[in-house]
């Protein structure tokens, strides 16, 4: 894999508590895994880097190298991998997410 990509990954994920690999932006998502997961990350008010993976076929592609993982969105938390679109959605729906934010200190809104 191309260093240059590798540090660029790396750098995503250690200076952003929650990084989000994904197809588009968060503003405007170009796949429906993709938007999924920001819509999560949105009803948890939770401040994420969103790092749009069409703009650079390098990023795309070691992004998976990167994390041995095949597809995108993928989704990090205190620079580790909690997986893809199918794992955030039961996680959110389980609970498992929003324990995985409280235990890492990151501030989302709480369900009352």
């Amino acid at each position: 894999m191309d260093n240059q990509i590798n540090d660029l990954i790396n750098n995503e994920i250690k200076s952003n508590e929650v990084c989000l690999f994904m197809k588009g932006t968060p503003d405007a998502p170009q796949c429906g895994f993709s938007m999924a997961v920001t819509n999560i990350l949105k009803i948890l008010e939770v401040k994420f880097k969103g790092v749009n993976v069409l703009a650079d076929q390098k990023l795309r592609e070691g992004i998976k190298i990167f994390s041995d993982w095949p597809t995108i969105p993928q989704l990090y938390v205190k620079n580790e991998f909690i997986g893809g679109c199918d794992i955030v959605k039961e996680m959110y729906e389980n609970g498992e997410l929003a324990k995985l934010l409280e235990d890492n200190d990151i501030e989302f809104k709480k369900k009352s």
